[in-house]
């Protein structure tokens, strides 16, 4: 009994009781804000997965971009399957012109459908949910450019370099930000020699532009049958990603846009607050993302629109 409560209060206060508030308590303020709307704008399409654990974050991260971003890009969420009804109605209420994908939507049409001719595709969605980023993806994209954006990422200001590359129609490379460490199942060199283009190394998924044209489930289903990248589940998809970045053609964005493990940088645009350091993101992202946000919440109807309230704490 004193074991289970110890641990507890680790995960609860492990980082600090002011991390923990800002957890706790500041992030659920996100609720008092504005909606997004006017997301209508096809030349790109963001699309984000999200689950239980990540949807409010999820709102912190859209609503940081578009309020650094004066374009309107359609928006797709799609629920992982674990997201509970009012997760889900938080994120219709905040982006009323997104369209939000069900699981189970998601099941029918991706697993049942689309791709149905490529087993190794469907083998994989059916056993992991970070495939869907690739997947379903694919299957919901209605433009011929997609931006891909983590629920752990928060904007601080334009991200000046990133918006030229996805609205200049000349530009036709992927582009995504470079990872902090090696996130493939297998090194690049150990199956190099069985494929036709240079793998390079390391992208990450979590933020960038990718284009319609690289998503072919003919490359998916091939690359599943290489030795070793059917490994650890959470890096399938991002060896995936960096697999068709490769073949299609890739940039990545410039330095400032790399993953670190350091603390949040003032001159930083945007930070990418990945599983070892994600708790900056609420001990220190939070605080430099809420002024860009703060003339939404002194809107007088906006504590009317809360749909989810934060637990107690």
């Amino acid at each position: 009994m004193i074991g289970k409560l110890l641990y507890r209060f680790k995960v609860k206060f492990g980082h600090g009781f002011y991390t923990a508030w800002q957890r706790d308590v500041t992030r659920w303020k996100i609720l008092e804000t504005a909606p997004v709307g006017g997301l209508t704008e096809d030349s790109c399409e963001i699309h984000v997965l999200t689950c239980e654990r990540d949807w409010l974050d999820l709102i912190w991260s859209l609503k940081s971009f578009f309020a650094v971003c004066e374009r309107r890009f359609r928006l797709c969420i799609h629920d992982d399957g674990s997201v509970s009804s009012a997760g889900m109605a938080a994120l219709r209420q905040h982006f009323p012109d997104a369209r939000i994908v069900s699981r189970q939507e998601a099941d029918e049409y991706v697993g049942a459908e689309f791709l149905k001719d490529y087993k190794n595709c469907a083998d994989l969605r059916r056993t992991n949910v970070l495939s869907l980023k690739v997947f379903d993806f694919a299957a919901y994209l209605r433009s011929p450019r997609l931006l891909l954006i983590d629920s752990d990422i928060l904007f601080f200001d334009r991200p000046n370099v990133l918006l030229d590359r996805v609205c200049d129609p000349r530009y036709e490379l992927n582009s995504l930000n470079k990872d902090w460490g090696l996130g493939y199942t297998v090194e690049p060199a150990h199956i190099q020699q069985m494929l036709d283009f240079d793998f390079q190394a390391p992208i990450n998924s979590g933020l960038g532009l990718m284009h319609r044209d690289s998503y072919q489930l003919e490359w998916f289903e091939r690359w599943l049958t290489l030795p070793g990248v059917v490994g650890h589940p959470h890096r399938i998809e991002q060896t995936l990603v960096g697999l068709a970045c490769s073949r299609y053609g890739h940039e990545f964005l410039p330095a400032e846009y790399d993953v670190t493990l350091d603390g949040t940088r003032p001159s930083e645009v945007v930070k990418h607050y990945t599983g070892p350091i994600r708790h900056l993101l609420y001990r220190e992202g939070l605080r430099r993302a809420f002024p860009l946000l703060k003339d939404e919440r002194s809107r007088p109807d906006a504590r009317a629109r809360v749909v989810a309230r934060r637990p107690a704490v």
